[in-house]
């Protein structure tokens, strides 16, 4: 076993993303492990783009058990940690223990993945300011105004933290991801 990956989310996060996420790191031969406020099955969402919308559509999406509360995560058990996308993280990054928990990551110097709207928690944690990141684009000036230099490729790797912009950079982010993980 390559070892354990938390994955942060909770009600409203983006199902493919999520789902992905567990399925590629199991493949890989790690095991992910997902933390949210509570122990239960969240109630996930889909999002995606239509011709006519200004912005994305959200519907409900695929459930997904978390396995962890963020009060029993313990950072040593791990060795990266990956912010989910959708709307979890606007709530998620008023949590403070979500935050420490991703500031204990970067000051034990571990691998920090962040897809679509995950930045947002990054931004909570004070960890983008002069990094180069990419995220969801109408997330782009939360990121920028936190110090970050914004890239508008699919997936950015700056030292060990890896961002995306949305599920469908899952390509490019993964190959970033295990790059990273291998590194």
């Amino acid at each position: 076993m390559a070892g354990k990956i938390l994955l942060i989310t909770g009600d409203s996060g983006e199902s493919y993303e999520a789902l992905f996420a567990v399925h590629r790191f199991q493949e890989a031969g790690y095991e992910p492990v997902v933390a949210a406020t509570s122990v239960r099955r969240l109630h996930l969402v889909m999002h995606d783009f239509e011709p006519g919308w200004d912005t994305y559509i959200e519907r409900q999406g695929y459930g997904l058990s978390s396995d962890i509360a963020f009060d029993d995560v313990n950072v040593a058990d791990y060795g990266a940690v990956l912010m989910l996308g959708g709307r979890a993280p606007e709530f998620l990054r008023h949590i403070p223990r979500v935050v420490e928990i991703v500031r204990e990551f970067a000051d034990q110097g571990k691998p920090i993945f962040s897809i679509c709207h995950g930045i947002q928690i990054l931004v909570a944690a004070d960890l983008v300011k002069g990094r180069t990141v990419t995220c969801y684009v109408h997330v782009r000036s939360e990121a920028e105004r936190a110090g970050a230099r914004y890239s508008e490729r699919q997936a950015v790797r700056d030292g060990k933290l890896v961002s995306a912009q949305t599920w469908e950079s899952h390509p490019e982010f993964y190959r970033e991801v295990f790059a990273c993980l291998e590194g």
